[in-house]
Order: structure tokens, then C-alpha cells, then sequence
């Protein structure tokens, strides 16, 4: 038997300076997270100014200088799209790695509601020798590598979908999640879409700040910088909601679920395996209510006659481009983009 959800749910505090907090993912069964349960991820204290506008500049031919109301005022895309921190499952990796300690709710996934930044950029009129878009914020300003800022690649700044939000779940952004603009990148890590927005400047050189440059990378040797690659796009990866972990269940008939995503295509299946992965079996992929590529999908899986014993389940998901989540995640000194396949100890009794 199922347990009922708890009447009341909270976000966990995993670090108080800066905040971050996790969300309860495991008991939200809503197919958007409520706004007050969503994780929270900062670098630096929350901003003590606040944001009256945004600016587009640099390697354009006509720089814009833009207020809130102007930008709301313009025609509005909506995109659902789950939203995961990097580092999220980061206490997982073994050997066991340094960072904001994230379990698995640096997770959640929104509407969300703004102007595509290919409106604003082509507007403005990228030059010929344009190479990249930065994203500033304004949080970390006058502090040690920061503000905060992250640069998106010229293709990735004119897909459509790549939003400058104003509107989380049909209303307007809260201050904890970037009031009162922030950039969307649909499919890749968290990282990407820059909160308190502020400024938008087209460059013709690689940006080198160090939330580019230096973190936000796999590397994958523990004192070395060889071979470190850039975060960027989402990890096919799932969770399993139920049963939790180092639950007691009792012997019958009951249904696994969870929830599976990824940033490359969509979730083509997920499996569910009881024995350790000698056996898989197919789990059911609830239909989502909307067509977005980049949300979450439900699935179960009944799992019949369960005999006394413990049992250890595992959930791996696999998309359309191809990729499955593996039997061990791949390594790196900064803990980012876990996506072994997930495990639930259980005693059946």
C-alpha cells in the first residue's frame, strides 16, 4: 500500500549562506512544482538592489535599453521545462566529491512565460562578428568572482524557446527565482539560466568569467585539468518516487513509480529492474497533459506477488537520442551531471 502524501510539505535547507534549499520531489505528484516548494540554488546572498530593466548591448548594431514593462508588453512564448541543478545527487559519486551537498531535490519543473531572446537580439541586430551571448545577473556584484554570468553559444541564444521570463506557473516571478527577469534554456542544467537579469552583451571573444571558464566543467581527474568538457545539456536521468528508500512493504501487489528526463530529445522508455539488472522490465509512461519536449514524464510499474525478502530497485530511462542512464555515473572532481541509474533499497515483509 501506497503512503498518503504528508499534509504539509517543505524545502530543505542544505546551506544557509548563501541559501539553498531542496524540494520534497519524491512526494509532489503535481505535474508543475508549486512555487513555494521549488529548490533554491544561489552563489552569493540575495541581491539588495533590484533589477528595473535590461540592457542589449555590445557586437549589436542597435543596443536596446528596455524596461520590465516593455518586455511584457511584447509577444509571449510559454515553455515547460524542468529545471536541475548540476550538481544535483552530488553525494552520491564515490569517491565522494566537494560542492553544495545536493541528495536528489535540486529538481523542479515550471511554466514558464517570456519573450524568446531571439526577438530582442534580432531587434537589436547581431553583427557579423558576433560569437556569443552573456547573460548578466546581478547577484555577487562587488564580490569575489562575481556578478554572476554565463554565456550562451549564438546558436542557443536564437533558439526559440530560449526565453527571457518574467512569469513562473502564470504569475510573476518571485524574488527568490530572479524577479524580475531571468533567462530559460530549456534541455540544459540550471546553471544557464541567469537570475536577476540585467544585462544581455553580444561579445566577439570567448567570455571568459569564471562561472564560464573555470567552474561548470567535468573534470575528470582529481588533480589535473585535463580533458575538462563544459556542462551543458541535461543528462538523461529518473528518480523513483515510490518506493522510497529503505521502505517496509508488505507482501502483495504494488506500483513503482517516477519521474524521468533528459535535454537531448525526449524520454523514449524507462525500465524498472528488481534483481539487481538481470531482468528489465518496461514501465508505463503517463501521458503528459501538454507537448514539451523538455518536461518530466510519470511512469510506473505494477509490481506483482512480492515474497519477504530485500529487494533493491533500480530506474534507468533512455531518449530519443539514443543515450540510457548507465550503471555508474561518470566521475568528475566537481560532482556534476549524476545520472546513474536510481536505486531503492526495500525490505518486503
Amino acid at each position: 500500500m501506497k503512503p498518503s502524501r504528508p499534509q504539509q510539505l517543505f524545502r530543505k535547507t542544505v546551506t544557509m549562506q548563501p541559501e539553498n534549499q531542496s524540494s520534497p520531489v519524491r512526494w509532489i505528484t503535481d505535474w508543475m512544482t508549486p512555487d513555494g516548494l521549488w529548490y533554491r540554488r544561489n552563489h552569493y546572498n540575495y541581491p539588495a538592489s533590484k533589477v528595473d530593466g535590461l540592457q542589449v548591448v555590445g557586437a549589436v548594431r542597435c543596443p536596446l535599453t528596455l524596461s520590465c514593462e516593455d518586455i511584457r508588453s511584447r509577444p509571449a512564448k510559454s515553455v515547460v521545462s524542468v529545471m536541475e541543478c548540476a550538481g544535483n545527487r552530488r553525494t552520491l559519486f564515490r569517491p565522494r566529491v566537494y560542492g553544495v551537498p545536493w541528495n536528489e531535490g535540486a529538481i523542479s519543473q515550471a511554466e514558464w512565460t517570456g519573450v524568446p531572446l531571439r526577438d530582442l537580439l534580432q531587434e537589436a541586430g547581431i553583427c557579423s562578428t558576433a560569437r556569443e551571448v552573456v547573460c548578466w545577473g546581478i547577484d555577487g556584484e562587488g564580490k569575489d568572482k562575481g556578478p554572476f554570468a554565463r554565456s550562451l553559444p549564438l546558436g542557443k541564444s536564437l533558439h526559440p524557446d530560449t526565453l527571457v521570463a518574467y512569469a513562473q506557473n502564470g504569475r510573476l516571478l518571485s524574488p527568490e527565482h530572479g524577479a524580475p527577469l531571468r533567462l530559460i534554456v530549456p534541455g540544459w542544467y540550471a546553471m544557464a539560466s541567469v537570475k536577476w537579469l540585467s544585462r544581455i552583451e553580444v561579445v566577439t571573444e570567448q567570455f571568459q568569467g569564471y562561472y564560464q571558464k573555470e567552474d561548470y566543467h567535468y573534470y575528470p581527474f582529481p588533480h589535473s585539468d585535463e580533458g575538462k568538457r563544459p556542462v551543458t545539456v541535461l543528462r538523461v536521468n529518473s528518480l523513483i518516487r515510490y518506493p522510497h528508500d529503505f521502505s517496509v512493504l508488505k507482501t502483495g501487489h504494488h506500483r513503482v513509480e517516477g519521474l524521468a528526463w533528459t535535454g537531448k530529445g525526449v524520454i523514449r522508455r524507462v525500465e524498472v529492474s528488481v534483481d539487481r539488472g538481470e531482468h528489465w522490465h518496461r514501465a508505463r509512461l503517463q501521458q503528459r497533459p501538454w507537448d514539451h519536449p523538455y518536461a518530466w514524464v510519470q511512469w510506473s510499474w505494477n509490481w506483482k506477488d512480492l515474497q519477504p525478502g530485500k529487494y533493491e530497485i533500480w530506474s534507468r530511462a533512455a531518449d530519443t537520442a539514443g543515450r540510457m542512464q548507465p550503471l555508474r555515473a561518470k566521475w568528475n572532481r566537481k560532482g556534476y551531471g549524476y545520472n546513474a541509474v536510481c536505486r531503492s533499497r526495500v525490505q518486503v515483509e
